[in-house]
Order: C-alpha cells, then sequence, then structure tokens
C-alpha cells in the first residue's frame, strides 16, 4: 500500500470531516502518516481552542489510527541540512515545516498539503513531492 504524510493543515481537515472530496479520495487510499509536528500542533491547537473532552477524545483516537513516522538522527541531519540550505539561499523556512519536510524526505514519501508556499522550496531544491489535491 502507498504511503503519504499529512500535513497538520490536511489533518485538521480530515478530522473535521472538511477535506476537500478530490484529496479525501487519496488519502483514503493510501497509509497515512503524519510527523511529530503534526501530533504537537494538533494538541496545541485543542488547548487553544478549547476543545472538549469529547472532541479531543476523537483526535486522540485518531492519532491511534495513523502512521507516525521516526524522529531520529537521520531526521535530525536531514533537518539541519535543509535549514542551512534554505538560509543560504536566503530564504529561512519556518522550523516546523522544515522538521516535516525532513522526516518526508528522509522516508522517500510525499506530502499531503494545502500549504504549498510553504514547502515550495523544498520541492524544487530538494526533491519533496507534493500532493494538493
Amino acid at each position: 500500500m502507498r504511503a503519504i504524510v499529512l500535513d497538520t493543515d490536511v489533518s485538521s481537515l480530515l478530522i473535521k470531516h472538511q477535506l476537500p472530496k478530490a484529496l479525501h479520495s487519496r488519502v483514503a487510499e493510501t497509509l497515512t502518516c503524519v510527523t511529530f509536528v503534526t501530533i504537537g500542533e494538533l494538541v496545541r491547537w485543542m488547548r487553544l481552542h478549547g476543545l472538549g473532552s469529547h472532541r479531543r477524545q476523537g483526535v486522540d483516537n485518531w492519532l491511534t489510527e495513523v502512521t507516525r513516522l521516526p524522529d531520529d538522527e537521520e531526521v535530525a541531519q536531514t533537518w539541519g541540512e535543509l535549514s542551512a540550505a534554505a538560509t543560504e539561499r536566503g530564504r529561512s523556512r519556518p522550523p516546523n515545516d522544515t522538521w516535516i519536510a525532513a522526516c518526508c524526505l528522509v522516508e522517500g514519501l510525499p506530502l499531503a498539503t494545502g500549504n504549498v508556499k510553504d514547502f515550495a522550496d523544498f520541492a524544487q531544491y530538494h526533491g519533496l513531492h507534493l500532493i494538493t489535491d
């Protein structure tokens, strides 16, 4: 089975049952993965939006159903390389986006995102495959 990594925006829309139909079809046909960054961002989002225990439990249940990509030394080194390369190009990238890109590149998996501009440099210069629809 093919696998894709879900960016936090796509994960959130999927959890809320608001993912566009075309992207939902692609996600449904694959093994869905998330990074440690998306887990952290979802927890932050739940807390800041005051989600009740029932909705929080729904998100927690969803997280148990997706595959979590490893975060290890290879990912950390890739993050460092991506971050340095972006800085050298004069276009530093947000750390969380860089971590997500590093996880995807190490595993050789595409990233489903609605935030193409946040990952365009990683696609252009490092071969990150983006799924946008």
